[in-house]
């Protein structure tokens, strides 16, 4: 691990800590009805649901009209549909600039079909021609620079509809200048063959949802907690609203944002980027007292030799690595996306989408204190496979979203040289450099079979800094039809002056070299 000072500057990064589990056996309980989250409830909506308004001058002056809403509470993500986010092409939502648009679905899509252009939900010019899609996934995600003021989200619920369940649509369709947020009241139908949520819904003062709704929210009325994003109303004159299920929402935000993931759908299955370790530290019996290494366990041996193939895995590949920088809870500061390269080992990285010089490392954003991402993703497995003098012990399983998890712990002192530190300071003219070892110490989670899922660690620190952790999350990929595991997400942090300062990172659009891949989802 390199961290640097600039006058002064310090490298970090983030993980969410909560007080350590203790026990033979844990089940960590996740329920599949309702998501609590942090969210505030909300009677009225005006502040989680978001009018778009486009208007294009040209021939003749065109106007486009869709909805967003809150998808965190602090609103600086912005959930709407594909079809909404492909007419309106925003650079800018309640005067937030929008750094990153994620996109649920495409032309290329599996399951995509070319579906009629939406006229009765979105003010649709005919020859726009952007209609091949998945229905069922019919999503779209904004990130905002800085959250949007005096917003905020709402709960989602994740467990299946009864039929006649009341429900509440609300929506800012296209009407006067105000926009002013329109509610239906409604009942759930069923489900439609494409995947769609559908309710029966009744006018609001004599008027059937109009142009400009899609995008807005469907309501389990008794809960006040979000069940689907609307997307079409029955073209045959019924008043039938369909809507995307939130189910889809929820594995859609956990490919491309897991960390906003597991803090507004803490129930969805797969093992978190940001979750504090199980156990309290371990630390052997013999740590004190030099003997002679004795044989470790069959699971334990088990365990470094799926390290050691996961290490080896990841020597040549080619992905998107996303980084946002922070501290404390508040908004991340800067954020960057790098294509990384690895070959051999050896990372380059270039600026995603459009950079032309290939770099060493990734650059430091223009913040004081700093830090820039290592190489903890195939650094960790690593250490796991050889460090001979790291001292592991198996911990007993964990039941996560009723799926049994082997969890081993490791440490390793000091007088180890397991762990190293580089503190460099650096005076723009000159820079001068310490490396130190440290002692430390962490959890790896893997499946029945032994293959490793997550990996954290810790640093013993002294002096200014203190506390540092992180977490490596790691998935399945599908290539040629065999699946091998890769990193998905980074998340570290470290502690100064009573202040966290973190760095958070993830890894999507892998190749392998030239060969096209695919994300599995882990069910």
């Amino acid at each position: 691990m390199i961290w640097q000072e600039i006058l002064p500057t310090f490298i970090v990064c983030f993980c969410v800590s909560a007080p350590a589990a203790l026990g033979q056996e844990i089940a960590v309980d996740h329920s599949p009805q309702v998501v609590p989250s942090t969210f505030a409830h909300a009677e009225t909506f005006e502040e989680t649901v978001i009018p778009i308004t486009v208007f294009k001058a040209g021939l003749r002056i065109e106007g486009k009209f869709g909805n967003g809403f809150c998808l965190d509470p602090e609103c600086r993500f912005i959930g709407t549909n594909y079809h909404v986010a492909k007419m309106a092409r925003l650079h800018k939502i309640g005067g937030e600039k929008v750094i990153h648009e994620y996109l649920g679905t495409g032309p290329d899509d599996a399951g995509a079909t070319v579906n009629d252009a939406p006229t009765d939900i979105v003010d649709l010019v005919r020859h726009q021609n952007f209609t091949k899609y998945a229905l069922s996934r019919d999503l779209a995600i904004f990130e905002l620079r800085h959250s949007l003021p005096h917003h905020h989200g709402v709960a989602f619920r994740l467990g299946d509809l009864q039929e006649g369940q009341a429900i509440d649509i609300y929506v800012y369709p296209k009407g006067n200048p105000s926009r002013e947020l329109d509610q239906f009241h409604g009942t759930f139908k069923g489900q439609t063959k494409t995947g769609l949520l559908a309710f029966d819904y009744a006018w609001n003062a004599n008027r059937p949802i109009r142009p400009g709704a899609s995008g807005g929210i469907v309501v389990d009325r008794k809960s006040q907690q979000i069940v689907g994003i609307l997307n079409g109303i029955a073209k045959n004159g019924d008043a039938v609203a369909l809507a995307v299920p939130v189910k889809a929402l929820a594995e859609f935000v956990t490919k491309v944002e897991p960390h906003l993931a597991q803090s507004i759908f803490p129930c969805t299955q797969g093992i978190s980027a940001v979750s504090a370790d199980l156990y309290r530290k371990y630390i052997p019996a013999s740590a004190s007292v030099l003997q002679q290494r004795i044989e470790e366990p069959p699971e334990v041996k088990m365990l470094r030799s799926k390290a050691q193939v996961l290490a080896d895995s990841m020597r040549n590949f080619i992905a998107v690595q996303t980084i946002v920088w922070g501290a404390g809870d508040k908004d991340p500061t800067a954020q960057a996306a790098y294509e990384v390269r690895v070959l051999d080992g050896y990372q380059r990285f270039r600026s995603y989408p459009d950079g032309k010089k290939e770099l060493r490392d990734i650059p430091f954003p223009s913040l004081n204190p700093v830090m820039r991402p290592g190489g903890e993703w195939s650094e960790l497995p690593g250490m796991v496979g050889t460090a001979l003098r790291l001292k592991i012990h198996q911990a007993p399983d964990v039941v996560v979203d009723e799926r049994r998890m082997k969890v081993f712990q490791y440490w390793a002192g000091a007088e180890d040289g397991v762990c190293s530190w580089t503190d460099i300071n650096d005076f723009v003219a000159f820079s001068l450099s310490h490396d130190f070892t440290v002692a430390c110490y962490g959890e790896v989670w893997t499946d029945e079979n032994t293959n490793i899922l997550r990996i954290s660690e810790h640093y013993e620190l002294t002096g200014k800094w203190k506390n540092f952790q992180g977490v490596v999350t790691y998935g399945w990929l599908q290539r040629e039809g065999e699946p091998r595991l890769i990193p998905l997400t980074i998340s570290t942090q470290a502690e100064s002056h009573k202040k966290v300062y973190w760095c958070r990172g993830q890894f999507m659009n892998y190749q392998v070299f030239s060969s096209r891949v695919r994300m599995l989802t882990d069910n």
